[in-house]
């Protein structure tokens, strides 16, 4: 180290605080941030970056939050105390600086301030400032709150920070952004940023070009040009995707060394195939052979299949399913709803036939009777029953197995890794099959699902009517809004039946509208399935149609209730909620109309879609919105009109949406843990990354040449998986 940098036993991002920073300092890091290490501090990335003179759009500031803004001074006034008096004598001195970000602006309050103070807070300055946002006569204001002009600097740092980029930390009120950006830089002045470990090996580091780790670490911090940053950015992104998919590929490696039993195919998967009334289409052909191919390995099968709605993923498991029953096994079908677990019930019975009789199917959910949930738990137990379809009732105790060879878990996204977890424990090892009809992007795949194979189904099978994609501008377009209720009129009349969903049950619930920047904020109530109902029943075009709503709020029983009549025909018409959004089929249904589209994600409205035309009959999809023209959110619905493709759809949302939208409750370990690699966006590396990782497992699969990698790695497995990776 050079002179006057501290030296510890300690290795340097596991040194405390306390050996850099006075007490007071280290105490507030400790409360407010939970930061004890150096590494603690130094992970603590910012937020974002600022050139001197960039200012903070004020448009997002809410009372109440705390925050950091660059903005530059317009005004500064103090009011004189000798001039105002109150019960205890003389008032304090009240100085108002008010700043702005070129378009709006807000106050600064200081009492008593000090006159070397408003000499620096001088008009045409531009600065930080941090504190709670709080409002006085309709104002939005900053009491007291911590400061920075850019220009107050040593002269030594003038051209660096001309030049340079200025951090802005996540902060809490008992310590700011400032306060951190200052305590970094102590701590980086004291220590040799060439002694932090490197985790990436050396030679992809060189293919790379990148910097070490340490000072890619201290650049990314404080660094003194657009190219530094940028350096640093890419350095720490090829670190986190490194760890990511060496975690990754370690798992999926742990996993074959698991033993599970074969399951070989046979005469029950043959007969099925005999008697199926359609033909397969060539992906699921080529995805059965997959898992088939998976079933007969010694170790379990890891497999998530993704596809279209109405792709024909359910009879893709259940082939699955009929190959592990050929040797006695038992498979179970988790479900996230009663709807949806019941009619995968009914679609496989169907699909059985006479198989049914020897395989003795059975539904586990938590609105059976209790005799009826015993008689089928048991089926469970003593292995009679070796297909199972249910919900969370599956995780009860009460619940068991007697030969668990396949868990299949439909619309996965639905379920934690935890869940999942906890049904594979009620079997030795079982073999795991992922089912998502929300199509995921390559990328997300690979970051959030790298440990598993990934298979695909792209085709639809042959008779899937065509469904046609209209945007309906409500206050635009009055007259096409009028046509919606005609033209379900017209579907009923020749027979079918439609849907209407809404992004709200009630009344009251709204949500912020975008607004310009010299506009007050204004709030717009979402369609409502109530208020929407209410107003049909008036309409003439929809007299006489039989109509009924279904909301998530309504009793189990209300709803299965309501589901059926609407199955059976008695119903033309739900208004409805995105309960419909999965495990809805109803052949018959041919109109689906969303209300305030732009409300929902991409993904949610391709699942809407895709309740209708599911039969013989062509299907519609209207997408009424009331968004501005050209605006975002109806980019967003237009795109959805343009394509059918759910994969295209799943590009597109993949990057409009935010990471934790993303990876959802698959994000875990080490996937929770990325701070600046973004899924979104930064493909390239992930995929050379993967690469790099498969390459270097394949030549050390203990990482046993690769200390600082092979413990970053431990610390994110399971004991099994850490033990494994530990054996000699």
């Amino acid at each position: 180290m050079g002179e006057g940098r501290a030296s510890s036993a300690f290795p340097i991002m596991e040194r405390p605080l306390d050996a850099f920073l006075a007490e007071p300092t280290v105490k507030k890091f400790k409360k407010h941030l939970s930061i004890e290490t150096v590494g603690d501090l130094l992970w603590h990335l910012p937020r974002r970056h600022y050139r001197r003179g960039d200012l903070t759009d004020f448009s997002e500031l809410a009372v109440e939050d705390f925050v950091t803004v660059a903005a530059r001074i317009a005004s500064v006034q103090t009011i004189d105390p000798q001039q105002r008096y109150g019960p205890r004598g003389r008032k304090p001195s009240r100085t108002v600086i008010t700043i702005s970000d070129g378009a709006r602006s807000l106050d600064l309050v200081f009492f008593n301030m000090p006159q070397w103070q408003r000499e620096k807070l001088r008009v045409g300055e531009s600065g930080l400032f941090s504190g709670t946002v709080s409002s006085f006569n309709k104002k939005l204001q900053l009491a007291h709150p911590e400061w920075e002009v850019f220009d107050d600097l040593d002269s030594s740092k003038q051209e660096s920070w001309a030049e340079g980029l200025v951090p802005v930390y996540p902060a809490k009120k008992g310590l700011t952004s400032i306060a951190i950006r200052k305590a970094i830089g102590k701590v980086l002045e004291l220590i040799d940023v060439d002694q932090i470990p490197e985790l990436l090996p050396d030679a992809v580091r060189s293919e790379e070009g990148l910097l070490p780790f340490g000072r890619a670490l201290a650049a990314y911090h404080v660094p003194t040009t657009e190219e530094e940053f940028a350096a640093a950015t890419t350095s720490l992104k090829w670190r986190e995707a490194m760890l990511l998919q060496t975690y990754l590929v370690t798992m999926r490696e742990f996993n074959k060394q698991i033993a599970s039993t074969m399951r070989p195919a046979g005469e029950l998967l043959s007969r099925f195939d005999r008697q199926l009334p359609f033909e397969l289409t060539d992906d699921q052909q080529r995805v059965g052979e997959a898992i088939g191919a998976d079933l007969l390995r010694a170790h379990p099968m890891n497999r998530l299949v993704q596809g279209e709605v109405g792709s024909g993923k359910t009879v893709v498991a259940l082939r699955a399913m009929l190959q592990v029953a050929q040797s006695g096994g038992q498979s179970v079908m988790l479900a996230p709803t009663e709807v949806l677990a019941s009619q995968h019930f009914t679609s496989i019975v169907n699909q059985l036939g006479k198989l049914a009789q020897e395989l003795h199917p059975v539904l586990i959910t938590g609105q059976q009777t209790a005799g009826e949930r015993r008689k089928a738990a048991l089926a469970a137990a003593s292995g009679q029953s070796r297909i199972i379809v249910g919900t969370h009732a599956l995780f009860s105790d009460k619940t068991s197995f007697a030969d668990l060879g396949l868990v299949v878990i439909d619309e996965q996204h639905r379920f934690g890794v935890r869940q999942r977890e906890a049904l594979r424990s009620k079997g030795i090892s079982p073999h795991t099959l992922l089912l998502t009809a929300t199509p995921i992007p390559r990328t997300v795949a690979m970051t959030a699902f790298g440990d598993l194979d990934v298979s695909e189904l792209r085709t639809m099978p042959a008779g899937r009517a065509a469904i046609e994609t209209f945007v309906v501008q409500q206050d635009q377009q009055p007259a096409h809004f009028h046509r919606v209720w005609s033209r379900i009129a017209e579907d009923v009349a020749r027979g079918r039946q439609a849907f209407v969903v809404c992004p709200a049950i009630a009344p009251g619930e709204v949500e912020k509208s975008s607004q310009l920047a010299d506009e007050q904020p204004t709030r717009f109530a979402m369609a409502d399935v109530e208020t929407t109902l209410l107003n049909m029943r008036t309409l003439s075009a929809l007299d006489g149609i039989r109509m009924a709503p279904l909301t998530g709020a309504m009793s189990s029983d209300d709803k299965e209730r309501t589901m059926r009549a609407y199955a059976g025909g008695e119903l033309d018409l739900l208004v409805a909620t995105t309960v419909i959004e999965v495990g809805v089929n109803v052949p018959n249904a041919t109109v689906m109309v969303v209300m305030d589209a732009e409300r929902f994600g991409l993904s949610q409205l391709h699942q809407l879609r895709g309740r209708v035309g599911r039969g013989e009959h062509g299907g519609l999809c209207l997408l009424v919105t009331r968004a501005a023209p050209g605006s975002a959110a109806d980019d967003r619905v237009t795109a959805l009109a343009q394509t059918t493709d759910g994969f295209e759809i799943a590009e597109f949302d993949l990057a409009q949406r935010r990471e934790g939208d993303v990876l959802g409750q698959r994000q875990s370990g080490a996937v929770s843990s990325l701070r600046v690699l973004q899924v979104t966006s930064d493909r390239d590396i992930i995929v050379r990354a993967r690469k790099a990782a498969e390459h270097l497992i394949e030549r050390d699969p203990r990482l046993q040449h690769h200390d600082v990698l092979r413990n970053s790695v431990k610390d994110r497995l399971d004991p099994d998986a850490r033990a494994a990776l530990h054996a000699s």
